[in-house]
């Protein structure tokens, strides 16, 4: 059994054929917000950053991955970040790029694999979310999968029209 599969889509590491995916969405400056980027990316740095992409998470400390339909088609990007592998917990993040691909279960199951792997293939004891306070979607994304809130970080992001709070989600394996 491929652990990097659902039911009705997969996760897959980044390929040099995803260069201009990885370009078009690293410079989406609607998404500058949640991945706290302020300049754009050059397709020399995301080039160079496929070339490496197959570096282990024991050493870049991170695992992107790309979401896929069945069909293969790109949906979005899956990420464990601040990897610890002392304290056996790292952070998750993601993005469902297209509207149509949004509220319908594509970031429920993509989650659901990616902490299946997390916790049985890497024994993370832990997984956390930071999510900002205006994300009503998210938050309630986290919640059903059964993170609970444990804290508020006020006045955590600028956004240009102020400040707003960010809300850390945790799961602890079971």
């Amino acid at each position: 059994m491929d652990p990097l599969k659902g039911e009705q889509l997969y996760l897959r590491a980044l390929e040099p054929e995803d260069l201009d995916f990885l370009y078009e969405t690293e410079n989406n400056t609607a998404l500058w917000e949640i991945s706290s980027t302020i300049t754009p990316y050059s397709k020399h740095v995301l080039r160079y950053y496929l070339e490496n992409a197959h570096r282990d998470i024991y050493d870049v400390k991170q695992l992107r991955l790309v979401i896929c339909s069945a069909a293969d088609q790109v949906m979005g990007l899956i990420d464990l970040f601040d990897f610890d592998p002392i304290h056996k917990r790292a952070g998750i993040g993601i993005v469902v790029l297209k509207n149509e691909h949004r509220n319908s279960g594509v970031g429920t199951e993509a989650i659901s694999v990616l902490l299946e792997y997390a916790f049985h293939t890497l024994d993370l004891h832990q997984v956390y979310a930071n999510v900002g306070a205006d994300n009503d979607t998210s938050m309630h994304l986290f919640q059903k999968l059964g993170f609970v809130q444990i804290g508020v970080k006020c006045d955590w992001l600028y956004t240009g029209d102020g400040y707003k709070d960010e809300i850390l989600f945790q799961k602890i394996k079971e």
